[in-house]
């Protein structure tokens, strides 16, 4: 295959929805090798002063930007960078990290076509290609906004799916997810762990997704592999993901384990995907390759993992056509996020589109965008403090905290479980005769515990 394009979206933070299994290290072989399927993209992933001269014509950073940004953050090397509330407004995009879950969402028909499918490795096929799907978007130049503790996220006109998160956990930041429609139900705790190194973020997924496919009611379980913002301050912006993604079966003990290339020099490997379906015995039955802004494809394999005789290299993915020379490098699936066309009737009041740090950002005003974050900043803060002095417990509205504790790698993962109170919310407001409806651009922001709070 001849070189891929040069993409522009080099990105900055990751936001990884997903979780954490305990699988072991599973085998892996280089399907390249027996296809010849190379691509070398001639870039310096390393970035240069050209790169960091196209990033500030592109109203990312100015020099001097740069340089005091640096002052500011190298006493943090070795830290965990997360929750940080110092972060300038000028690296962010207008979408919150419970909307980037959604993104999760854009090829859902995957999905679909794994809860249909008779094959049992064809569906982990179709059902890790979704996964995959989503890195095509993760690799954005900007830093989504940390949302505030109670916080939720709702979507609606796609697929016929129900989604809401919420923010249910401020220190330390953790985010839940549901959902759900005829073929699927999606569920995640998320905890994102950072790494600052300097000029670079590693990403840890602490966090558990799964998907319960309703046909069979098998269950999936994700694990997918750290990320590496490099770049993060000089040069050009840009992630890499190095190392396996295994999503398991646990009905049936079937896995797949896809291996991320990592980026060579002058791009060699980057974006490519390969790896197996095995079965529960871990014998390969299907071989799977391509790159992850672009297309997977798969075809079936015998034990040694080679391409069966007389079969062909099917694709079962292709990235969406993407707007031009976008701002944010939002995909048109990312603009509909961030639309209220997407929002259900009766729009939770406590939902990110609503946020006016966010708003003001997506209108271009820097200047409000800071002020409005710093405001929002405080409010939770002031929230905290009358929250300790009551002696109360921030519970969260739509997901309870299980007694179920989930060790990774990384430290251990409290699971927090869908309590179906949003199912029959939205139900009651879905069936309501209330048809004059106010704009909802107007709904004040308001995802606080303390409705009448002091901010003294």
């Amino acid at each position: 295959m001849g070189s891929p394009k040069k993409n522009e979206s080099k990105g900055f933070f990751a936001a990884m929805t997903s979780g954490l299994s305990m699988f072991g290290n599973a085998m892996h072989r280089s399907v390249n090798g027996f296809l010849g399927y190379e691509g070398v993209e001639v870039i310096n992933p390393e970035g240069g002063k050209e790169d960091a001269e196209e990033e500030a014509q592109r109203g990312r950073w100015k020099q001097e930007e740069r340089e005091s940004y640096w002052k500011m953050m190298h006493k943090y090397i070795g830290s965990d960078v997360t929750s940080m509330v110092t972060l300038p407004v000028l690296i962010f995009e207008p979408m919150t990290m419970l909307q980037k879950m959604a993104e999760l969402m854009e090829y859902s028909y995957l999905l679909d076509e794994a809860d249909k499918c008779e094959d049992p490795y064809l569906r982990l096929v179709y059902a890790s290609s979704w996964a995959i799907s989503v890195y095509y978007a993760y690799q954005r130049t900007w830093k989504p906004f940390n949302p505030i503790l109670g916080e939720t996220y709702e979507m609606a006109n796609h697929g016929g799916i129900t989604f809401i998160s919420e923010q249910v956990s401020h220190h330390p930041p953790m985010s839940a997810g549901h959902a759900e429609n005829e073929h699927f139900t999606y569920d995640v705790t998320s905890k994102l762990k950072t790494k600052f190194l300097g000029n670079s973020l590693d990403v840890y997924p602490v966090g558990r997704t799964r998907v319960t496919l309703k046909k069979d009611g098998v269950v999936l379980d994700l694990v997918p592999p750290p990320t590496k913002v490099n770049n993060l301050i000089f040069g050009r912006t840009w992630v890499d993901s190095p190392g396996e993604m295994i999503m398991s079966n646990l009905t049936t003990g079937d896995k797949v384990v896809l291996y991320f290339q990592p980026c060579g020099w002058f791009g060699a490997g980057r974006y490519e995907v390969d790896g197996y379906v095995y079965n529960a015995d871990e014998e390969p039955k299907i071989l799977m390759t391509g790159k992850w802004n672009e297309s997977l494809s798969y075809q079936p394999c015998d034990l040694e993992g080679e391409p069966l005789q007389g079969t062909e290299l099917k694709e079962v993915w292709h990235v969406a056509d993407a707007p031009k020379n976008d701002k944010f490098q939002y995909t048109y699936f990312a603009h509909k996020l961030n639309s209220f066309d997407t929002a259900p009737k009766k729009l939770l009041a406590s939902d990110s589109r609503l946020r006016p740090d966010r708003y003001a950002l997506e209108k271009g005003d820097l200047s409000k965008a800071g002020a409005e974050k710093s405001s929002l900043e405080e409010r939770q803060r002031a929230e905290k403090r009358t929250r300790e002095a009551k002696g109360h417990q921030f519970t969260p509205r739509w997901f309870d905290l299980t007694d179920e504790v989930t060790t990774t790698p990384w430290g251990d993962l409290e699971i927090y479980r869908y309590n179906g109170k949003y199912t029959e919310h939205r139900a009651t407001v879905d069936s309501s005769d209330s048809t004059n409806e106010a704009d909802i651009t107007s709904i004040e922001f308001s995802p606080w515990q303390y409705g009448n709070l002091s901010t003294e």
